[in-house]
């Protein structure tokens, strides 16, 4: 199943709790090698990603028990093995890069393919990795298609600042200090929510952390770890596509959200789009006065702009999001994405639905909205919120039309489709034929 077909036009109205953030998910999988102890996750998301990981789990010889009716899993890794010669780590799913520090704690070495990736965002380079690991006392080599990294188990503790606040680059740092000599430290660290709520289940397994939330992590190293229970938030991301769903359609959707704390500058993007949102009894929801339209700045001749950067920037990941708000509202405006290249060139699609969109450079595009737009038949690139933002679009149209290829969506989104249904829209999946 991999093509979506919309019968868009119908405002979406009902209330949504959404999944767990796929970002924090799979690096608290990974980190989960750690320890001998057993580890029960509550909120578990039904998603291609982790079930790719508890394959690998499988592999090794752990014990697992997951229930996917209540997103409920028992791992227990104190039976486990690996063997370099023929295990590997998947290159489809760039998370598995971060399973290497529980492998080399446990075994002293880990294999990955030379050119792990995920989605197709850009030159997306493995090499602060490698540069993390080498710090730590790893030696890599290089194979036939594949890099073999060994570790000693006596391991230094460092201090390391990042090129850039890379998350999944932050997350190995931390999971490699967790088991170093001493106290290590990380200038330049990413500091995303997703990042926060990794850096709490590492001190649930017994790991010390200072400055989460911040640039600068410092981490005491421990080769006793514990298990223990650990419930996941609602995923940011999720609710944010939810609410601008229910705005683009003409609708309303309230979305479970414990956590709006983390959304005040997501707030004042949507109401640069004349959407208001609003946080109450732990549910927030958007809401929009007439139809969309750009609110111009204060600052004359120029455009109204979304720029997206490593957090607490507005989060690149759901900048497609906003663009598809941008080609449904009255007005011009400029979105930026400051991480990624190359991650705009699906705008072309757009233009199949009757959208007017320039794109400036590999980074930046511009939207004139407020045009009538049709139903068309469009190509997603694997890439999971553009697959959504193209259906946004598609949601907000009267008339069919077809998302060919959306299948990554299910890499994030646990019954993305049927959440959809639940609160009006006419949309399913299709297979190719």
């Amino acid at each position: 199943m991999s093509n979506l077909v919309v019968h868009g036009g119908q405002p979406l109205r009902g209330r949504i709790t959404p999944s767990a953030n796929k970002n924090a998910v799979l690096p608290i999988l990974c980190a989960t090698l750690l320890t001998l102890e057993p580890v029960r996750l509550i909120g578990v998301p039904e998603i291609t990603d982790v079930r790719n990981i508890l394959d690998i789990f499988r592999q090794l010889g752990s014990e697992i028990k997951m229930d996917f009716s209540t997103g409920t899993l028992d791992l227990h890794h104190r039976n486990i093995r690996f063997d370099p010669s023929h295990d590997h780590l998947p290159e489809e799913m760039r998370s598995s890069i971060m399973l290497v520090p529980g492998l080399l704690a446990r075994f002293g070495t880990a294999r990955i393919e030379d050119n792990v990736k995920g989605c197709t965002l850009g030159v997306r380079e493995i090499d602060p990795h490698i540069e993390v690991f080498h710090h730590f006392g790893g030696h890599v080599e290089r194979k036939v298609g594949s890099l073999v990294i060994h570790a000693s188990n006596d391991r230094p503790a460092v201090h390391h600042w990042l090129d850039y606040a890379s998350v999944t680059t932050t997350e190995n740092f931390v999971l490699c200090a967790a088991t170093a000599r001493g106290r290590s430290q990380l200038t330049n660290a990413a500091c995303e929510p997703h990042v926060q709520e990794f850096c709490h289940f590492m001190q649930m397994l017994g790991v010390h952390i200072e400055g989460i939330g911040t640039s600068q992590l410092v981490i005491e190293g421990n080769n006793q770890f514990s298990g223990g229970e650990f419930r996941f938030s609602e995923d940011f991301h999720e609710i944010t596509t939810f609410l601008a769903l229910g705005a683009i359609t003409g609708g309303e959707i309230a979305v479970k959200n414990s956590l709006p704390d983390q959304f005040p500058l997501i707030d004042r993007t949507f109401a640069k789009f004349g959407v208001t949102v609003e946080h109450r009894d732990g549910w927030s929801t958007a809401k929009r006065n007439g139809t969309l339209k750009v609110q111009p700045p204060f600052t004359q001749n120029i455009l109204t702009k979304i720029e997206a950067a490593p957090w607490p920037y507005f989060p690149v990941d759901l900048l497609p999001i906003f663009i598809a708000l941008g080609v449904k509202s009255e007005g011009s405006a400029m979105f930026w994405n400051k991480v990624y290249d190359g991650a705009m060139g699906w705008s072309t699609e757009l233009s199949k639905f009757g959208a007017h969109v320039f794109l400036a450079d590999p980074h930046r595009l511009v939207t004139f909205g407020g045009l009538s737009l049709s139903p068309a038949i469009v190509d997603s690139p694997y890439i999971i919120r553009v697959a959504i933002a193209l259906l946004m679009v598609a949601a907000s149209i009267n008339g069919q039309s077809t998302i060919k290829n959306a299948l990554p969506i299910k890499r994030a989104h646990p019954h993305f489709v049927e959440n959809l249904r639940s609160v009006g829209a006419n949309v399913s999946w299709l297979s190719k034929p």
